[in-house]
């Protein structure tokens, strides 16, 4: 089997604090004297659950504690570098990292201050490892929907600037997804992906939601869309891609197991689905982790595999020539020799 860390792929669905190393944390944390929970020390990475309110309180709570490290603006791009360098260790050849700039306006100077650092880090990230990079900023569906337009306003202005899409995220049980339909109607005026969270801690119905109401090119997580034939043919014929992330659908109980995540049902049907890691802080999981959990589960080929990094790559808003030259390294990938010395 060929080695997955050399696999070229794109990675679409990592969330900006949740891609802090756990070594980060540990080190900014002593810096400034901040107490962590032993969930994020002695027994990280977390156990988790969102199958019910408390368990995902449970898992924003950690997750503010580890945005509330972040001080600096040294500390800033020292995450987004170290995001960067973990992508390319794994075969990253694009990345396009989410964030929520209202997170972090109250400490560095507004969102617009914020997001002018967090772009300046990923030129600087990206200049430094050869990683494509971009960003997609997104709402928070727990607060009002106006204030997803102004973000919605903010991402559209740095349009064609390094951002690349708008998000919508947190628990999707929450608030009510209509309601923030104006504010994607921004950001598609924009020519921005529209790329909200759906179809995971919710099923199938919600999937249909957030293609009718916020128009969505690509799906964080969608993976529940399997679980009815009509609405996956719908994201099938629409060309919507999933954002699937196995490791963390199955720490948050989505699904019990592994094997359990459909993987296979959502290819078969025609899926364009691309792996991510989501939040490898709290998960503990990479990005060349996903396909390895995906090929041991489900048993798949390297062909396989070398289709689904094709698919990230196809569903990203990398420049053109970028996914060409990635969709051929992706084939040389291929069409080397495998660990066995034997050809395909």
């Amino acid at each position: 089997m060929r080695d997955l860390h050399t696999l070229p792929k794109a990675h679409l669905h990592l969330h900006f604090t949740g891609s802090m190393r756990h070594q980060t944390l540990l080190e900014l944390a002593e810096r400034d004297r901040i107490a962590l929970p032993d969930s994020l020390v002695e027994e990280w990475p977390p156990h988790l659950s969102a199958a019910d309110e408390k368990g995902w309180f449970r898992f924003q709570r950690l997750y503010d504690v580890a945005r509330s490290v972040l001080r600096t603006e040294g500390d800033v791009r020292r995450l987004v570098l170290e995001a960067a360098e973990d992508d390319v260790r794994d075969g990253g050849r694009w990345l396009e990292i989410q964030v929520d700039p209202s997170g972090y306006a109250a400490r560095f100077g507004g969102i617009t201050a914020f997001t002018d650092l967090v772009l300046d880090a990923v030129a600087d990230a990206s200049r430094t490892t050869g990683l494509g990079m971009a960003v997609v900023i997104a709402a928070n569906r727990t607060r009002h929907p106006m204030d997803a337009r102004t973000l919605a306003r903010l991402a559209a202005q740095y349009a064609g600037r390094g951002v690349v899409g708008f998000g919508l995220s947190n628990d999707e049980r929450r608030g009510t997804t209509s309601e923030f339909g104006p504010a994607f109607a921004i950001a598609e005026r924009a020519g921005l992906a529209l790329v909200p969270h759906g179809g995971e801690l919710l099923g199938a119905d919600h999937v249909s939601t957030c293609l009718d109401h916020l128009h969505a090119d690509r799906l964080g997580h969608g993976v529940r869309s399997a679980e009815d034939p009509a609405v996956l043919e719908r994201v099938v014929a629409a060309g919507v891609a999933l954002e699937v992330c196995p490791v963390s659908n199955v720490a948050l109980g989505v699904y019990s197991d592994l094997t359990s995540v459909p993987l296979p049902d959502l290819l078969a049907a025609g899926a364009t689905v691309a792996l991510g890691a989501d939040d490898p802080l709290l998960f503990g999981s990479q990005l060349a982790a996903q396909y390895a959990t995906m090929r041991a589960a489900h048993d798949l080929d390297d062909a396989t595999l070398a289709e689904l990094a094709r698919m990230s790559v196809r569903a990203s808003r990398a420049p053109s020539d970028v996914r060409q030259r990635v969709l051929a390294e992706i084939d040389a990938w291929l069409a080397a020799e495998d660990t066995s010395g034997e050809r395909t």
